[in-house]
């Protein structure tokens, strides 16, 4: 007998321990059975687990559990990235804590203390994701630096080098000043920030008391100019392409030039062009060959390359300077207040500099074209299909991608320079010194690179480094490519992307079949969850509070594709009371005999109630299968959520309780079998989703070994009752259309009107002589008599296909009383029907309220209109009374 309260904390450690000790979610690479591989994205080692980990995870589980069930050989493999900026910044602060700066202990040294201290604290994130449920291959965990890995990085990036894809070029990158590195877009936050726009006077050479005004929100990048872009449609300006200007201050002559990227209609319509301190303007410069003049150094400083008195200035005390001097000249125009976006580090949070340095590129023009051609091809789909353009969109227009980064904790570059600044790339130092021998006709001292490469870099190999390449292994020929990536959107580009480009580039095939990009996990107001916002909700608090199954059917139930997971706490504690009311239906089986018989065969049932069930739990799995198979999460779990609840519980159950006690052995004994094996079956079908209280309720059942081991359920077509599954359906439509008017009109619990029944056929009439006594105890009606003639006064009347059934409620409601109450709340929700309608219907406010209001709004009005319906509904019934 299941104990009278399910303890969620005592059964997950149990069984998860008992799970990898037996070594239940291992794949088998021997195996005769079809593989089924899933990647999992690694978090990095930094990590803790939050609410986006836990709905990605929960999603991969879910579908790896289902495979594994379904006989595919399952492997999910794990691991966790070395989060190069992540990881160094956090041993850098305890290091600084104690006084001691990494450059005091040298390269070596602080590299050994990182791995120190991901030794000791580097397994947070994979600890806990065992607590979530996640059913991985832990034996073959791996760590973007373990050395067959870093084998694996080696090798790619000289291969690329030498087939010409990989080179060093000087351009522009986002510049932390802060940290001293290069880091990519990821890793850049726009935030919406008050500053201003100047217009400054540039004087035209040779043309006395002539300007071209420029607007500009950085006045100190001035110093940096080397030309002013114009439309070449602009009217104003024709005249002047092709001339000079002489920048004010610095006294140098830059060229004026027309150029799209002027838009006549912002500021003055001319734009100052800076090629090394702005992106777009390194384009512009690149299409006109201006000259690329870097005036900051690595700490965002002025450098030699600006005017003397400037030098050593920090850029904004630059700004001052410069506006202040622009003023004097009598230069400056005017200046307009602006709102503006700026990029921040999200790590040291100071403004990123667009600088002009000399970093690793790959080619990833080049290798888009493949990794393009392969989506358009089918050979991988998005899911969501919408995902694909915005694929296409990022792919199509992709730019050199930056690998190299100014940090000592990742992958350090395999180049080596000689005496002469000559690179020698190579896998080993060894190799790059005989390569430097044969050049130079003797040994010379070599000098490493001293860059790190970006961490995607490594993380774009992962689906195959993981599994031993460059060496040809089994585990590599069976799981490569793998059949699903499960991601959020806003990592499109900088893996999946790089996934793709690197997998098919270096194994000629796609790196998985499918990519299923998950929404964001917001809170239950649609807001983006941030620490700033105070609403971040904590999954290790939620599975301390209601279980880990809990979290993981909320997260799936809410999972629907192309929108947003709007969490609240309360989702998560009415799945809580889904998992209770499962394991007391458990319990409430098990008080009334029903114990699992293994040899029971579901074909056997001869009583309609339990014909009725087993039809219905086919229905439920192949509902449940069809929308796994589309990846609607939301839709398999609410499947079974609508079946186990309502179905089994609520009806299955009510109606089984006469049975149980009844008088007939041989309908008691196979409605208690029916009952016990039916529970099984949801313990089946539940489990990919509530892993641990099914394995706990299979086990307390009898059943035999564990369900995470236990095949799929494979249904026989005759275990379906077509004119059962009507019969009793339309028994559960009446109860419930009864039901349904007892709560409009306010109808106490204890009142039993007779129900009337008129026009009723013979298969009706039938089933109301069959479930008489089932239907007066559910519905608490007195009896069931039918009507010949006009309905009584004071009668509510309920059309169910041909028949129509009466209940005189004259004397046992307040008539008056209750249009009153349905009248003033039918008024307060028009009222509020009106004002979302004229909120929505502002152009003001659907252009300047974010997109989670909006989407409030449109819930709030949806469900406001189901009421309403509701409501008059209500009053229409008693209108006649």
């Amino acid at each position: 007998m299941l104990d009278k309260t399910f303890n969620p904390a005592e059964v997950e450690a149990r069984h998860y321990a008992r799970w990898e000790a037996e070594g239940a979610f291992a794949a088998d690479t021997n195996s005769n059975a079809k593989p089924y591989t899933i990647m999992m994205p690694p978090p990095n080692v930094t990590g803790s687990l939050h609410m986006g980990h836990a709905l990605t995870f929960t999603l991969q589980d879910v579908l790896i559990r289902y495979e594994r069930m379904r006989g595919r050989d399952a492997l999910w493999q794990p691991g966790t990235d070395h989060a190069g900026i992540a990881t160094q910044m956090v041993v850098e602060r305890q290091l600084e804590a104690k006084g001691i700066h990494r450059r005091d202990l040298g390269r070596e040294k602080f590299v050994e203390k990182v791995w120190e201290w991901k030794a000791e604290s580097g397994s947070t994130i994979t600890r806990q994701l065992r607590r979530l449920g996640a059913s991985a291959d832990w034996a073959k965990e791996r760590f973007t630096m373990d050395e067959g890995l870093s084998r694996a990085v080696r090798k790619v990036f000289v291969e690329l080098y030498r087939q010409g894809l990989l080179y060093r070029d000087k351009r522009l990158v986002n510049w932390d000043p802060k940290l001293h590195t290069a880091i990519s877009d990821l890793e850049v936050e726009q935030r919406e920030v008050k500053g201003h726009l100047w217009h400054i006077k540039y004087p035209i050479e040779g043309e006395e008391g002539r300007f071209i005004v420029v607007a500009t929100t950085r006045p100190e990048t001035m110093l940096g100019d080397s030309g002013v872009a114009v439309h070449p449609d602009d009217e104003r300006y024709k005249d002047l392409v092709g001339k000079h200007a002489i920048l004010p201050i610095v006294g140098r002559k830059i060229r004026i030039v027309a150029d799209e990227y002027a838009d006549p209609e912002t500021g003055s319509g001319a734009v100052k062009i800076t090629p090394a301190h702005d992106f777009n303007d390194f384009e512009v410069g690149r299409r006109h060959d201006l000259e690329r003049i870097n005036i900051f150094d690595a700490d965002a400083k002025l450098n030699g390359n600006a005017p003397e008195a400037y030098r050593g200035l920090d850029r904004y005390e630059a700004r001052k300077k410069v506006v202040a001097e622009i003023e004097a000249l009598g230069l400056l125009e005017k200046i307009e207040d602006r709102g503006m976006t700026m990029p921040y580090g999200d790590r040291s949070g100071v403004v990123i500099e667009p600088w002009l340095t000399d970093q690793w590129y790959v080619d990833a023009v080049t290798l888009a074209k493949p990794a393009i051609a392969a989506v358009e091809q089918g050979r991988t789909k998005f899911v969501p299909e919408q995902w694909t353009k915005t694929y296409f969109e990022w792919m199509r227009n992709i730019q050199p991608w930056c690998v190299s980064r100014q940090l000592w904790w990742g992958h350090q570059i395999p180049a080596w320079y000689g005496p002469d600044g000559k690179v020698f790339v190579a896998e080993e130092e060894a190799e790059a010194k005989a390569e430097a021998r044969r050049t130079y006709g003797k040994d010379v001292p070599l000098k490493r690179d001293e860059d790190v490469l970006d961490t995607w870099f490594s993380s774009g190999l992962w689906p195959f480094s993981t599994l031993g390449w460059p060496d040809q292994t089994p585990e590599l020929k069976r799981y490569y490519p793998g059949d699903v990536l499960v991601t959020g959107f806003d990592i499109i580009f900088f893996w999946v992307a790089r996934m793709m480009m690197l997998g098919l580039h270096f194994m000629k095939d796609v790196p998985f079949r499918t990519v299923y990009i998950h929404a964001l996990v917001r809170d239950q107001h649609g807001q983006k969850m941030s620490k700033s916002k105070g609403n971040i909700i904590d999954p290790l608090e939620l599975i301390d509070k209601y279980g880990c199954d809990a979290l993981r059917f909320t997260l799936a139930a809410l999972a629907a594709p192309g929108r947003d997971v709007k969490l609240a706490e309360s989702r998560v504690e009415g799945y809580r009371n889904f998992a209770t009311k499962l394991w007391n239906a458990t319990r409430f089986c098990q008080m009334n005999g029903a114990q699992l018989d293994l040899s029971f065969d579901p074909r056997s049932a001869r009583q309609k109630v339990n014909r009725w069930i087993l039809g219905r739990l086919a229905a439920a799995k192949a509902e449940f299968e069809t929308a796994l198979a589309g990846y609607r999460f939301n839709d398999a779990a609410n499947s079974l959520y609508q079946f186990t609840w309502g179905q089994f519980c609520d009806w299955y159950l009510e109606f089984a309780k006469p049975i149980f006690g009844g008088s007939d052995a041989v309908a008691t004994a196979e409605t208690r079998a029916t009952a016990a094996w039916v529970l099984g079956q949801i313990c089946h079908l539940l489990h990919p989703l509530m892993p641990f209280i099914t394995e706990e309720i299979w086990s307390q059942l009898g059943g035999k070994g564990e369900l995470i081991r236990a095949n799929w359920p494979d249904y026989p077509a005759a275990m379906s009752d077509a004119e059962a599954m009507a019969e009793l359906d339309g028994v559960v439509r009446l109860i419930s259309e009864i039901r349904a008017v007892r709560a409009e009109m306010n109808l106490a619990p204890a009142a039993q009107p007779p129900m009337l029944v008129q026009g009723a056929s013979t298969a009706t009439a039938k089933r109301l002589e069959t479930y008489g006594e089932l239907i007066r105890r559910l519905a608490r009606v007195s009896q069931i008599d039918p009507l010949t003639g006009a309905p009584p006064k004071g009668a509510v009347q309920i059309p169910i296909e041909e028949a129509v059934f009466v209940l005189p409620l004259a004397g046992l409601i307040d008539v008056a009383k209750e249009k009153a109450r349905l009248s003033k709340e039918l008024a307060k929700t028009e009222g509020e029907i009106v004002k979302i309608e004229k909120k929505l219907g502002s152009a003001d406010f659907v252009a300047k309220a974010p997109p989670e209001v909006i989407e409030e709004q449109r819930e709030r009005l949806a469900e406001g209109q189901q009421s309403q319906r509701q409501l008059k509904g209500a009053l229409e019934r008693l209108a006649g009374l």
